[in-house]
């Protein structure tokens, strides 16, 4: 308990004595709003206070499968669904946010609402990832990875994982449905 006072103190002080306001939805690589990479689970509630949080136990913790806590607002809109390092441990700190509300903004301006001709143009792709049901975009300048529906695709690269998805062959239009940030 005094650790926890202790760090959130020491972030208080740290933002007050800044006489900067944290903007909630920015990302950037080694934070999301209050979220940094060395939050614990057990500091989500301090941080998230006025939001809900839902840690989903899935029963299989024993075979190394992390628990996912979801992120909603009090409305019942969900922000982000977070991945701890360890299962079921309090003093374990996030791994990966996947971003799913439309406020959250990367530093180079891209959002949920961003397409793929966004991304092309602020960013250097590493890689292109062909998965069942989507498309992994992986940049070089981050830690972020960009998740495009299949059905943005034209009708050829749908249905075969074996193809090699090229950037010339993702429309400029595409629509990101998600973006992971992994620490």
């Amino acid at each position: 308990m005094k650790k926890i006072v202790f760090t959130l103190l020491t972030v208080s002080i740290l933002m007050t004595s800044c006489n900067t306001e944290v903007n909630p939805f920015s990302i950037s690589k080694h934070n999301i709003g209050l979220l940094t990479d060395s939050t614990q689970v057990k500091d989500l509630e301090a941080i998230f206070a006025k939001d809900s949080i839902v840690k989903k136990i899935a029963g299989d913790e024993f075979l190394g499968n992390v628990n996912d806590i979801l992120i909603f607002e009090k409305g019942g809109k969900k922000l982000l669904e977070l991945s701890p390092t360890e299962a079921l441990d309090s003093t374990a700190t996030i791994g990966t946010i996947k971003v799913l509300d439309s406020r959250y903004k990367t530093e180079t301006g891209i959002t949920t609402l961003s397409t793929f001709g966004d991304i092309k143009v602020k960013h250097k792709i590493s890689s292109i990832e062909n998965t069942l049901r989507n498309v992994v975009i992986l940049v070089n300048e981050n830690n972020t990875f960009f998740t495009i529906s299949k059905e943005e695709l034209p009708g050829e690269l749908r249905f075969d994982m074996s193809k090699k998805i090229e950037a010339a062959n993702i429309p400029d239009t595409a629509k990101i449905k998600y973006f992971m940030v992994g620490w």
